[in-house]
């Protein structure tokens, strides 16, 4: 696989980076780039990852990965007005030295977030309240483990940052026309719902309980029924018309929680398979956002409308053994697909196997040349 080629930091001018994450996580040593590569994978699309290039591991070009060469400190002019906040994998004296020139107004400047090289201890460095850095450095923190640094000392509050929420898990929303009033609904303690239907349900990072303004609920008519003044909805389903007066002022997440079990004829196109996918998960009436991951066997590792397909979405292609499918219960075993791949089935056990789920939402459809199986990831509340 080629490695991208790397940008060049030249004194004295600004260089041009690709920005499609709202966070940057900066990198400069072995360490560190492997922490960044592990925040890429667990915020998704919402993290941009830039780090040196003589730590290429030859898959960066895949997962969007930016390298550069030379003194980091000329990569902050392009990052700093760039991105909400920068997650920074470097000392925390450099940082401020780095970063000090390009200071505005705490109306302005990104979250500051710095990592120490072993990824244990996580600092929230400037812009914690406006920037989002404090609410930032409990996510980081969260998704690796590590201990959340922050000195703020009217940081009491102690509630839900709507704009953050569930990132660490790769949650995403449908819409950010909300997430202002959302989010002043939260801080003025208004009556707030939390409805969840999907994903993991350890999103609360606090030591303290759940405010008494916000409220959980398990369905969006119970929610509805106790009149909210504002919602966070989180589910992989598409809503129903009566459902939809939640999001009056209400933000939309999509959880990572759908596997897509496929299997396919060789050769067959991505537009077909992207077709089938497409249509399937309207007939079920779910988000296409809420899609984790493909998978399938090894024999179509290689699979060539399969892979575009799962490049195009960010996707990972998930490829399993005869051996491991096989070790699945399913429910339609066929000694047509065995005798042509050593498996019982292909689509209906990967999709059990990566979400552990024991009932699919689809079980097997064999549309054209793609078969494709649906599951919904449980998780234990």
């Amino acid at each position: 696989m080629q490695t991208p080629a790397a940008i060049k930091l030249q004194e004295g001018a600004v260089p041009e980076i690709r920005r499609s994450g709202d966070y940057a996580v900066v990198a400069i040593t072995k360490h560190g780039a492997e922490l960044a590569r592990r925040l890429q994978a667990s915020f998704g699309g919402a993290t941009d990852v830039y780090y040196m290039s003589k730590f290429a591991r030859g898959d960066e070009a895949e997962r969007g990965i930016q390298l550069f060469e030379g003194s980091v400190r000329l990569l902050y002019p392009a990052l700093f007005p760039a991105y909400q906040g920068l997650v920074c994998i470097i000392s925390l004296g450099a940082v401020v030295r780095m970063i000090a020139p390009l200071l505005e107004d705490k109306k302005k400047d990104p979250g500051i977030v710095v990592i120490d090289d072993k990824g244990e201890h996580v600092i929230s460095v400037l812009s914690g309240h406006l920037g989002g850095a404090n609410e930032l450095t409990r996510e980081v923190a969260a998704a690796l483990g590590a201990r959340a640094v922050i000195t703020t000392a009217s940081d009491v509050q102690k509630t839900i940052a709507v704009d953050l929420f569930g990132r660490r898990f790769g949650w995403t929303w449908d819409s950010a026309d909300k997430l202002t009033p959302v989010s002043a609904s939260v801080v003025n303690e208004e009556r707030v719902a939390v409805v969840q239907e999907s994903g993991e349900p350890d999103w609360w990072l606090h030591d303290t309980p759940l405010p008494p303004h916000i409220r959980t609920y398990g369905d969006i008519s119970s929610a509805l029924a106790d009149e909210p003044q504002a919602a966070l909805v989180v589910t992989h389903r598409l809503l129903e018309p009566e459902e939809l007066p939640i999001l009056a002022n209400g933000v939309l997440y999509r959880p990572k929680v759908i596997a897509l079990g496929i299997g396919c004829n060789r050769g067959t196109s991505a537009e077909e398979i992207e077709a089938v996918v497409r249509d399937t998960l309207s007939e079920l009436r779910f988000s296409l956002q809420s899609v984790k991951a493909v998978c399938t066997i090894d024999l179509k590792q290689d699979e060539e409308g399969l892979v575009a397909v799962c490049r195009s979405h960010g996707w990972p292609l998930v490829c399993y053994t005869p051996q491991e499918l096989n070790e699945m219960p399913i429910d339609d075993p066929s000694d047509t697909v065995y005798k042509f791949t050593g498996a019982y089935g292909v689509s209906e056990p990967a999709a059990k196997r990566y979400t552990g789920a024991q009932q699919l939402a689809l079980t097997k459809k064999k549309s054209g040349n793609v078969t494709i199986s649906v599951a919904v990831a449980p998780f234990l509340k």
